[in-house]
């Protein structure tokens, strides 16, 4: 069959053996298949990336020397069922599946591994028991925004976002726009999105973002005051001098109150910030900017070292949480939130490729203003991206 490898980061379409499904693994024809950052940052990095995720206790992840089928955000229909399966979804049923393999023992990350080659193809294995129907007739463009927009979905719910708090998302590429997307879809009243593309500012307002931010002519937390974030360290001081004085005031023994304000989780008001960028600097550069007590998400990966002040994020008491991925739950939730309309997926789409395509394609996204999600369609001739069909 015929798939797209890469080796010492060159894309080439290549022959390769129709994969065979395992023991409760299913063949799927594939549909379409979106171009992730992970696979623009593993054609160059993929060997830095080994060595972190092999010190985190995973060996499997791709090197630069071997041939690696790309593709992990992917929709197909079912082609067959291997031993041992269930086989409840009948063949030619439209699916998408979280994109893990159980090889030889171990699980590898699809088309991120030697081992478990991705939907940069005309086919590819997934695990039936990770495999879920695409219901309400969703489209396989949409279909294929499942696993993007499930790490969207992941991180927005680790940032524990209620709707009445500002959420910030600092860079609007396909992960950012996701974010603003899942924002959104939580019920979240107002997200501020801040990039310096053109053309990405217009695709966070189409993804529902409330007030959009050119950074180089504006600040993202210009509104603090508005939302009675702090913004100094005096002015958290006069904030628990002022209360104390007023709580002495009162009949009760102030600690009483403060100790019920606590229980009820009344704390000084603060934005949860999303940094989608993932170049060295930017986590920094939030940190120092922010309200005070804010939350920053880091869903953006960076690549190599950065640096951070922790004096500045201590002095602020700033909290930070990385993400990564997300459940089994999560990702089926976020199928059918796309089903049922409920989350914004197609200003995410900006173009279409066949596999003689990628090439161009994985340049085309280097232009901030010109993309956000291409999608292969194995089955199209296009060597430069076209409009998606859905």
């Amino acid at each position: 069959m015929k798939a797209v490898g890469c080796q010492e980061a060159q894309l080439r379409v290549v022959d390769v053996p129709s994969p065979e499904p395992r023991e409760g693994q299913v063949l799927i024809d594939v549909l379409r298949c979106g171009i992730c950052g992970s696979d623009l940052h593993a054609r160059h990095h993929c060997d830095e990336l080994a060595g972190v995720l092999a010190q985190a206790g995973y060996d499997g992840f791709m090197r630069s020397n071997e041939q690696i089928v790309f593709g992990h955000e992917f929709c197909g229909t079912v082609a067959e069922h291997g031993p041992g399966c269930r086989k409840d979804t009948p063949t030619g049923t439209p699916v998408v599946a979280l994109p893990l393999l159980r090889q030889g023992g171990d699980v590898h990350a699809t088309g991120l591994s030697h081992a478990a080659p991705g939907a940069y193809a005309e086919q590819l294995v997934v695990q039936e028991s990770l495999m879920m129907a695409v219901p309400n007739g969703l489209s396989p463009e949409l279909a294929a925004l499942t696993e993007p927009m499930a790490i969207a979905w992941h991180a927005v719910r680790r940032g524990e976002v209620k709707k009445r708090t500002v959420a910030i998302v600092i860079g609007c590429g396909p992960i950012g726009l996701a974010v603003i997307s899942m924002l959104k879809a939580r019920g979240v009243r107002t997200v501020i999105a801040s990039d310096f593309a053109a053309g990405r500012r217009a695709l966070a307002r189409a993804c529902g973002a409330d007030l959009v931010v050119d950074p180089s002519e504006g600040s993202p937390y210009a509104t603090s005051a508005e939302h009675d974030h702090l913004t100094t360290i005096p002015a958290a001081v006069e904030l628990a001098l002022g209360t104390m004085e007023k709580l002495q005031r009162t009949p009760i023994p102030w600690q009483h109150v403060w100790r019920a304000a606590d229980g009820l989780g009344i704390k000084p008001k603060h934005p949860v910030i999303f940094e989608c960028v993932g170049v060295p600097g930017v986590l920094d550069e939030i940190i120092a900017s922010a309200p005070l007590f804010s939350r920053i998400v880091g869903v953006g990966v960076c690549m190599g070292d950065d640096t951070v002040r922790p004096a500045m994020a201590i002095n602020k008491e700033i909290e930070v949480r990385f993400v990564v991925g997300y459940t089994p739950l999560e990702f089926r939730d976020t199928l059918h939130m796309l089903a049922e309309g409920k989350v914004r997926g197609a200003p995410l789409l900006t173009g279409t490729v066949g596999l003689s395509g990628v090439e161009a394609a994985f340049d085309a996204l280097a232009d901030p203003e010109a993309h956000a999600k291409i999608l292969i369609d194995p089955k199209s001739q296009a060597v430069a991206p076209e409009p998606p069909a859905g």
